[in-house]
Parts: structure tokens; sequence; C-alpha cells
């Protein structure tokens, strides 16, 4: 075998390419202001479902990169969400990422309330960061906290809702969606059972790469 695009760049440019053959090929057509988000999504995730299922409140993406350039945090329900985001996009713009799910006073929280950790770590983001990007690939309970927060007054930056699995999984999306829409909360939401933390680590990094103007891999070596 004959390896072609052996460098990182390369893969990702010839990734990207495949991709956007095959969509044309189903004859989906992306809006433009979600096309980067949707994209990294499937380019994580080799999975050309994406193009259907995740849905944008109006000008999410727009609000979501101008929040980022401004310096907002980016907390996660997971520490691999956390993981996934690009460190040198953050560095970059300002902004920090934060995961409350391993932090002191959390787990005893939970246990106080009798919800999971994932749960009271929203509510930690909450007191310490009132207007940040709340990225949840993992926990629908932390979606449907967030959800609470929000009709009792929380005004998150941007909501990415993007948990995996089959236990209120859907529902929470669902929820997350119609709450976000009824209080004007910018947000992402991949409808249906499919998600996860590389799911939204991907958006975050879609976001900070427009916000950057790095979405060209070549750039992004360049200046990050």
């Amino acid at each position: 075998m004959e390896q072609k695009h052996v460098l990182p760049a390369e893969i990702e440019r010839e990734s990207m390419r495949i991709i956007a053959e095959e969509l044309s090929q189903r004859g989906i057509s992306l809006p433009e202001e979600n096309a980067a988000v949707i994209k990294r999504v499937i380019h994580t995730t080799a999975d050309f479902d994406y193009a259907e299922n995740l849905r944008f409140t109006p000008k999410a993406v727009e609000k979501g990169i101008a929040a980022l350039k401004s310096g907002v945090a980016i907390i996660t329900d997971t520490n691999m969400a956390k993981a996934g985001i690009s460190g040198a996009g953050l560095k970059k713009l300002n902004c920090e990422v934060h995961c409350f799910i391993a932090s002191g006073g959390v787990a005893e929280t939970a246990r106080q309330k009798g919800v999971t950790r994932a749960a009271a770590s929203m509510e930690k983001a909450a007191e310490e960061y009132p207007g940040a990007v709340l990225a949840v690939g993992n926990a629908p309970t932390a979606l449907l906290r967030i959800c609470g927060l929000i009709e009792e007054g929380l005004r998150p930056a941007l909501v990415i809702g993007v948990p995996v699995g089959f236990v209120n999984v859907v529902e929470s999306k669902q929820q997350i969606f119609k709450v976000c829409q009824e209080f004007e909360v910018p947000c992402i939401a991949a409808m249906g059972r499919k998600g996860g933390s590389n799911v939204s680590a991907a958006i975050c990094n879609a976001l900070l790469y427009t916000a950057l103007d790095v979405l060209d891999p070549s750039q992004r070596q360049a200046r990050l």
C-alpha cells in the first residue's frame, strides 16, 4: 500500500475534501453559518448523521464565536472533553476551560442533594462562571440541571448539548433546546441518542478555529 497524505495537515485537508464531496453526493447543503461546526463533528466521528441531527438556535455559532473572542471560559462535564479542546486555541483567545466533576465539594453537594456529580458540577459552574460556554457531551443530568438554572436566571454564553446514550438523553436534549429557545440562550444540540465528549470538544474546537480564522490546518500550524 502506498501511503498518501501522511502529514497531519494533509490528512485533515483531504478528510475535509472527502466530507464535502460526500455531503454533495448525499444532496446535503449545509447552512454556511453552521458548516464549520457540522464538518468538524463529522470529521471527528465519521458519522454523516450529524449533518441532519445537529440543531442550532438562531446565530448560535456567531454568538459562540463572539463569546470566545471576548475571553469567556468553557465549562465541560467531563475531563475527556476538556482534554480534547485545543489548548493553543484557548491560549490565543485568553480563554480557559474547566471541568468541576472532580472538584472539591462537588461530590458532597451531589450526595446532600441526591443528584449526580455532573448536575452539581453545573451548579458550581453557574456560581463561578455564570456567562460561560457550557459544553455537555456525556451527562443528561448536567443538561437538565442547566435547564433549571436558565429558568432560575442563568444566562450562559452558549449551551452545547450533545450527551450520548439511552436514558434521558433524547429528552434532555429536546428540553435544553426548548428552554434555550424560550429564554433566548444560544444553543447547539445533537438531537437523538448520538453525541459524546468527543463531539462536544469538536464543536468547541470548530468555534475556536473559526474565531481565530485557522480552519485550514496549515494556518493553524503556523499561527498556534
